[in-house]
């Protein structure tokens, strides 16, 4: 990897052997080789070319909110689109269309902050979805969802870079969303920006049920605890939650890593875990289940980098 290559594609942070652990919410991870933090679109897309040309490993991120990172690192090149309020990828706008807000919101904006910015101009169909942790490129990318709603009700067009590293714009129908999933996320294709619809409503009705369902969050999730949100995605007919309580799981701890007691879906980071903890909680929460249960628990969080006994079946889909 020549770093010399890299710097004249891009004006942003360069940094080598960055530790990951400080760029995750489960707060655990060793160095990437490259962290760059590249300022808009025209600069990733010219790096994810180089990248892709020279068949350099590379990941986008956002707020790190749904990623494993392996206690080794990761020898790669990360590329951080939600870490900088100076780049294009955290800017918000928007419009009135006749009683549409349309939000042009750039992929490292958090959800928070898009579900914030609605309700100050009273845009109502984001209430439930601004709690998500993370940011909204990886929401999209996933087709996250909440109380019954999901990305897929809210977006109207993508904007993208392809790993051919082409610029385009899609339509939300294009994005192919499904139970969390896309084209998008089959693909690999990257969100720089997303332009959402919302409905108009009264900014202090909006606000009020923003932090309703905030107040629901904080009482049934562990939020006090770094974690990666829900560790594994709902099996059809069943609630993931649920079984791992129903098996005895909940308190089950591993090093520092433990499944929550307030909430048996989150594996938590307690304040000491490593990765391979995590992953022990993980592996050993999937077997247990599918002993007593017959379902196969499939992660949600994305693996990164090299983990002993090879990575959880499913993880990355």
């Amino acid at each position: 990897m020549n770093i010399n290559n890299l710097k004249k594609l891009t004006k942003g942070s360069i940094r080598l052997k960055e530790p990951m652990k400080d760029h995750t919410t489960f707060r655990v991870g060793g160095p990437a080789d490259c962290y760059i933090i590249p300022r808009n679109a025209k600069e990733t897309a010219a790096l994810v070319r180089y990248l892709e040309m020279n068949t350099i490993p590379y990941i986008v991120i956002g707020n790190g909110s749904n990623l494993l990172v392996s206690d080794k690192g990761y020898h790669g090149v990360v590329l951080d689109l939600g870490r900088n309020d100076d780049t294009s990828f955290t800017m918000l706008g928007y419009e009135w269309v006749g009683d549409e807000l349309l939000m042009d919101v750039g992929a490292g904006c958090l959800m928070s902050a898009i579900g914030s910015f609605a309700a100050r101009f009273g845009g109502t169909g984001f209430e439930s979805l601004s709690g998500i942790p993370g940011c909204i490129g990886g929401a999209c990318i996933m087709n996250a969802g909440a109380f019954d709603r999901e990305m897929k009700d809210v977006v109207r067009t993508v904007d993208i870079i392809e790993r051919s590293g082409e610029i385009r714009k899609i339509t939300g129908e294009e994005a192919g969303f499904r139970y969390r999933g896309s084209w998008l996320m089959d693909t690999g294709a990257i969100v720089t920006r997303v332009e959402l619809a919302l409905q108009k409503g009264d900014p202090e009705a909006i606000r009020l049920k923003n932090e309703e369902y905030m107040e629901l969050r904080r009482s049934k999730q562990p939020l006090e605890f770094p974690s990666a949100g829900s560790t594994f995605k709902r099996p059809e007919g069943y609630f993931a939650g649920k079984l791992i309580s129903d098996a005895g799981l909940k308190g089950y701890r591993v090093g520092g890593a433990e499944v929550s007691t307030k909430h048996a879906g989150f594996v938590i980071n307690k304040g000491s875990a490593t990765a391979a903890d995590v992953m022990a909680v993980i592996r050993h929460v999937q077997e247990t289940v599918r002993e007593q249960f017959g379902v196969d628990l499939v992660p949600e969080v994305r693996l990164l980098g090299e983990f002993e006994g090879g990575m959880v079946r499913h993880a990355n889909e």
